[in-house]
C-alpha cells in the first residue's frame, strides 16, 4: 500500500498552471517537522503535486505558512539533467487536503475546516 499523511506548513503561495491537457497542476513544498535522536527538531521539505479541482482549491485558499494536512501517495521518477547526469525525484501526489488552522484573512468564523478531495466535479459540494 502506498499512502502518506503529512502535516506541515506551505512554503510559499501556491500557483496552479494548466497542463498540456488543460487540467490544473499545482506544485508546492510542505515544511514538515521531524524529531531526531536527542529530542531535537529538524524540518524536511516535501515536494507535493496536486491536479484538477484539488490544485485549483489549493491555489485559491491556501497561503504561504498555512498549516494543512495532506493525504496522498508517493511517486518516484527520474530524468536526465542538462549536464547529462540522471536525477531522481520523489513527490507526494495529493489526493485530498484539510485545513488545520483558520485562514489568516477572510475566514468565516465558526465554519469547520473543509476536506478537499481530488476529483470533486460538482462545485456545489465544495463547503465554501
Amino acid at each position: 500500500m502506498n499512502k502518506v499523511l503529512l502535516t506541515g506548513r506551505v512554503g510559499k503561495d501556491i500557483e496552479a498552471v494548466a497542463s498540456k491537457g488543460g487540467n490544473a497542476v499545482a506544485k508546492f513544498s510542505l515544511a514538515v517537522s521531524r524529531y531526531v535522536k536527542g529530542g531535537e527538531n529538524t524540518t524536511d521539505w516535501i515536494n507535493c503535486v496536486a491536479f484538477g479541482k484539488t490544485a485549483e482549491m489549493l491555489e485559491q485558499h491556501v497561503e504561504k505558512g498555512v498549516l494543512i494536512l495532506v493525504e496522498g501517495n508517493i511517486k518516484t521518477g527520474s530524468y536526465e539533467g542538462k549536464d547529462g547526469l540522471k536525477r531522481y525525484t520523489t513527490d507526494v501526489i495529493v489526493e485530498k487536503f484539510e485545513f488545520l488552522e483558520k485562514k489568516k484573512s477572510g475566514e468565516r468564523a465558526g465554519q469547520p475546516a473543509p476536506v478537499v478531495e481530488r476529483g470533486v466535479e460538482d462545485e456545489e459540494t465544495i463547503p465554501f
